[in-house]
């Protein structure tokens, strides 16, 4: 057959990229094309995406695929961090620029919404953690702050929707991303109409949810013009970017409960891969959630903080004027003494602290633990306490699902991180298979190639991602020595 080129266009909260995969029949080689920072803007006390310029830059992209590789280009896929949304009024205008999940307007919606919806009867109808960052909580806070720009909406697009719709016009939203929004309901599939109107959020905003794989049309006349791109249809793959992530591990054990997985990254993702929606009151006790995957499956999983601490640590750093690279941090803190200060990654004053490193040090002070006074030292902090919360997690779906996990599959740009590999090994007592760093990107792509017919099955995926190698396996050497550092982190979770 001849090469199939599909473009993936992956948009994260640090960065985006579009991306080409070259389809023999086979194998399916990456290349990046195109790569653009992002981030939250800060306007009158407020965080927002700017979601036009990375639509600009989505076109740039788009226009060095099509002058590399022309008609070969075949489809094109989004995929997106979750919760985030645009409105768009009747005439399609875009109605305000949209907040980040970071921003502090939630706060203390969770009690708010609870005081007309029990938290159970929430749980109930949409399987979903409990995060003040989830879109119900941003809608709730829409309604109360500007109800004027909720009364003049006329649809509601999750981030990858919003792309998709400037890419061909369609409203749709797809599953896994609603999933995320604590307001699609975990049987349906549907909407959770009677919990909107209990909030009485509008559902007349809601278009239609679109299992992964649908085929949305080819892009608009302007995107053509603009672009050049003509042959490619947009395919919605798993949009949301964790949900591709999982499509992409390299499991041989497909439709078996004996692995789990994390995406790491900004957040850490950590569960399993279940046929339905898991709503036990064990899972509502343990805040997890039910996220959506392909083939109808759902992610049993925790939303941790993750690498988002060494993210915002590195960033104080610099602005203090110590510029170093993340291998060099790593560096700094493997030379630290180990275990010396633990802290509890979900606790909310690591959701958007102004200094990272001072919210860290606070932490320790408050919980009378020595407190981290340099680069290493924090990092460190960070490393360890992540690898706990991991295998305090991991614990906990052992538990909920009565199933032994033999092997942790950490994909995304966290695996790259050899230090934190072996950590959560050493924690959790397993082996960790570390890759591939670009499992998302495979999961968006060849959900397009399945689409068209070039696979048949999610197995046949995960096949194509194992050989093309990029993997490593981290076995656990030194797990004695995290006993009593876990039984210490376990304090501090309790309280």
């Amino acid at each position: 057959m001849n090469a199939q080129t599909y473009l993936g266009i992956d948009l994260g909260a640090e960065s985006g990229r579009v991306m080409a995969g070259h389809w023999d029949g086979k194998t399916m080689q990456l290349e990046e094309l195109h790569r653009f920072p992002n981030g939250g803007v800060e306007i009158a006390g407020t965080l927002r995406w700017d979601v036009l310029r990375l639509w600009a830059e989505v076109q740039n992209g788009l226009a060095l695929a099509a002058q590399r590789f022309g008609d070969a280009v075949v489809s094109i896929g989004v995929d997106t961090w979750g919760v985030d949304y645009v409105l768009l009024s009747k005439t399609d205008e875009m109605l305000g620029l949209p907040f980040t999940y970071r921003d502090a307007r939630t706060r203390g919606l969770l009690e708010a919404a609870h005081a007309k919806v029990s938290r159970a009867e929430i749980f109930a109808q949409s399987g979903a953690q409990f995060m003040e960052i989830n879109t119900l909580f941003q809608l709730l806070a829409l309604q109360r702050d500007h109800p004027e720009i909720l009364d003049a909406a006329d649809c509601f697009l999750m981030i990858p929707d919003f792309i998709n719709w400037c890419l061909t016009g369609v409203r749709g939203v797809e599953f896994t991303n609603a999933t995320t929004t604590q307001f699609c309901h975990p049987t349906t599939r549907n909407w959770s109409f009677g919990l909107l109107n209990a909030l009485d959020l509008p559902e007349r905003i809601l278009p239609p949810i679109l299992p992964p794989g649908t085929r949305l049309g080819n892009a608009r006349a302007s995107v053509v013009q603009r672009t050049g791109i003509r042959a490619a249809e947009v395919i919605a793959p798993a949009t949301h970017d964790t949900g591709s992530a999982v499509a992409g591990v390299p499991t041989t054990q497909t439709g078996r409960s004996v692995w789990a997985y994390l995406s790491s990254g900004t957040w850490s993702l950590l569960g399993v891969e279940v046929p339905n929606a898991v709503l036990t009151p064990g899972v509502l006790a343990r805040n997890l959630t039910n996220e959506g995957g392909l083939d109808g499956t759902y992610r049993l999983l925790k939303n941790i903080m993750g690498l988002w601490l060494v993210q915002q640590c590195k960033r104080s750093f610099e602005a203090r004027g110590k510029s170093c690279d993340y291998a060099a941090l790593v560096q700094l803190a493997q030379a630290s003494p180990p275990f010396a200060s633990l802290i509890n990654p979900d606790d909310t004053r690591f959701l958007s602290p102004t200094d990272m490193p001072a919210a860290i040090q606070g932490y320790c002070r408050d919980t009378n633990q020595p407190v981290p006074d340099f680069e290493g030292t924090l990092v460190r902090c960070c490393l360890e306490s992540l690898a706990l919360m991991y295998a305090t997690v991991l614990g906990w779906i052992e538990e909920l699902t009565g199933q032994r996990i033999e092997v942790l599959h950490i994909v995304g740009g966290g695996s790259r991180n050899a230090l934190l590999n072996q950590f959560t090994a050493d924690a959790c007592r397993r082996l960790v298979v570390a890759g591939p760093v670009e499992a998302t990107v495979f999961g968006n792509l060849l959900a397009q190639a399945r689409t068209r017919g070039e696979l048949r099955s999610l197995a046949e995926m995960r096949e194509v991602v194992r050989n093309s190698g990029g993997v490593t396996e981290f076995e656990p050497r030194n797990s004695d020595a995290w006993a009593e550092p876990r039984a210490r982190f376990e304090r501090l979770l309790a309280g």
